[in-house]
């Protein structure tokens, strides 16, 4: 059984594979356990890898490197290119205060560095290494790393202080957070699935969903006028799917469809669009003209060709090429409005009304391929990782600081895939994920990057605890804690955020991807979590980075 023992030993790729893999099985199952009606989750991973450190179970250095740097790339890629079609609505709505909370957050842990320096005589190499891994930030880690090396007074002492003190800091790092979820919905008794609810709730008023009414033209004013202008009297935002002329002349109107009294049209649009119609038009009618005898029909289609992207429902044209109406957009589980200039992305779901034949034709333009729509389209994935890596490696130069700083392997391929999600298309290339391939590259990057950094934490953990580190780690964890409990009793008690918002901004603002998706599970049918984290993180790495590099440069000593 010898050989047993020299795949665990022996440095190979083989042997860093096997200890990986064996480490992200053993963690998922510690994960499952429930203590207290609370399991660890994916954060189990991290654990099983410092116990696996301490007892000498390693992998070589540059495959470490790589499993943590590949799976955090691989995290944060998938995270965007969920969030992204939808980043910058919630963005304009509530990005602004969220940032500014996760702003006081990364300026608060700073302040606790700094004093741990001065007021506790903690070297402040080793006081930044606290806050770089108090807040499971690894870019500002490497930022340390760098700012050390232009000191006059620089040795190898002050080099290993800040990835010791980084060992030290990161478990609670990981573990405060989750902590303060887990208390801050046991302290004001949350109740998860309300909590999501109302955060539908929110999202449906801001973006309100679409209905239809059937109302008859009974406003004399508007006999003879186009159906066009009609619809533009009440500012738009309207569609009316069928007119019915007398008693069985229905049809799907064109924009010159002339209007006349005791007409009756069924109108799609959200309900404050469809009371202003409903003033102007007259009575809604008591027939259902979706019921009444007639050869037209509704159909979802699926957009999966070229042709159609980055087109409105207006450049198609499509009421005089087909004869049908587009009613709705559905996109990423949300109903939108054909309006003039919104435009149309790959996997967009059209609801259209008009004759079979001419539906089908349609679908056929448009491809309506529900095997398309599931491809993974690996070019566009490796390519939009690769632009986020140079993205991340760009030097921002900030006026005081000697060197520059970087946003990173996490925050350039986050931003790269916020924005390509969001535009969609560039040529032939499609920045679609299906659904299947994001949640398996996801699940993979953050179980390789907490092997990997467990693993690489547990080595000589113990032993520097042992020599003095406890202080060290009382002085992270208040790094961890103080800053997370006051913001989010402000988010809560203030400015009233949900309980989903609040854990997505407290994951954000700790650019901490294991609580992401501790926090994630608590509900994983909202997308609340993932928004808010992904409206704070950006601007929260690069403050995190350069926070760490100015307390190394402005104050040395």
């Amino acid at each position: 059984m010898s050989w047993v023992v020299d795949a665990f030993l022996h440095d190979s790729v083989g042997q860093a594979l096997l200890v990986l893999c064996l480490v992200i099985v053993l963690g998922m199952i510690l994960g499952n356990i429930k203590i207290f009606s609370v399991h660890l989750g994916v954060a189990g991973i991290l654990f099983v890898g410092l116990v696996f450190g301490h007892f000498g179970v390693t992998v070589n250095p540059v495959m470490s490197e790589l499993a943590r740097d590949l799976g955090l790339i691989l995290f944060v890629y998938s995270i965007g290119q969920e969030v992204g079609p939808g980043f910058l609505a919630s963005l304009r709505k509530r990005g602004l205060a969220l940032n500014l909370l996760a702003a006081g957050i990364v300026a608060s842990g700073s302040a606790i560095a700094f004093l741990l320096h001065r007021v506790g005589h903690i070297p402040m190499p080793a006081a930044a290494g606290l806050l770089s891994g108090a807040t499971t930030n690894t870019p500002s880690l490497a930022a340390i790393q760098q700012a050390l090396k232009l000191l006059p007074d620089y040795t190898d002492v002050l080099g290993r202080m800040p990835g010791a003190a980084y060992a030290m800091a990161y478990p609670f790092g990981v573990i405060g957070i989750i902590l303060v979820m887990v208390a801050f919905r046991l302290v004001f008794r949350v109740d998860v699935k309300r909590e999501a609810g109302e955060l539908e709730a929110l999202k449906e008023r801001e973006s309100p969903t679409l209905t239809t009414v059937t109302l008859e033209v009974g406003n004399l004013e508007l006999e003879g006028l186009p159906i066009s202008k009609v619809i533009g009297m009440v500012g738009g935002g309207v569609v009316v799917a069928r007119l019915l002329h007398g008693r069985d002349l229905q049809e799907v109107p064109r924009a010159n469809t002339l209007v006349h009294a005791g007409d009756v049209l069924l109108a799609v649009g959200s309900s404050g669009q469809l009371d202003k119609l409903k003033d102007l038009v007259g009575p809604v009618s008591a027939l259902n003209l979706i019921e009444l005898p007639s050869e037209f029909t509704s159909r979802r289609v699926l957009v999966t060709r070229r042709a159609a992207l980055g087109k409105s429902v207006q450049d198609l044209n499509l009421r005089e090429v087909y004869g049908v109406v587009v009613t709705r957009i559905i996109r990423t589980g949300l109903e939108f409005s054909p309006r003039p200039g919104f435009r149309i992305q790959f996997g967009d779901v059209l609801l259209v009304v008009g004759k079979e034949e001419a539906i089908t034709r349609l679908a056929v333009d448009v491809g309506d391929s529900r095997e398309r729509l599931e491809e993974p389209r690996v070019v566009p994935i490796f390519l939009g990782i690769a632009l986020g890596v140079l993205l991340g490696s760009i030097p921002i130069r900030i006026p005081g600081l000697a060197v520059p700083v970087r946003i990173g392997l996490a925050g350039g391929p986050l931003i790269a895939s916020i924005v390509l999600s969001r535009i969609g298309r560039i040529g032939p290339l499609i920045w679609h994920m299906p659904l299947s391939a994001n949640l398996m590259l996801r699940n993979v990057g953050i179980s390789l990057f907490l092997a990997s950094v467990g693993l690489r934490a547990g080595e000589g953990f113990v032993e520097i605890l042992l020599r003095g580190g406890l202080y060290w780690i009382l002085g992270a964890a208040a790094i961890t804690v103080a800053p997370l409990i006051l913001f989010a009793l402000a988010a809560r008690l203030f400015l009233k955020l949900n309980f989903l918002t609040v854990c997505g901004l407290l994951a954000g603002s700790m650019t901490d991807p294991p609580a992401l998706a501790f926090a994630n599970a608590q509900e994983p049918s909202s997308d609340g979590v993932s928004m808010a984290f992904v409206a704070v993180y950006p601007l929260t790495m690069l403050l995190r980075v350069f926070a760490a590099q100015a307390l190394i440069l402005f104050f040395p000593s």
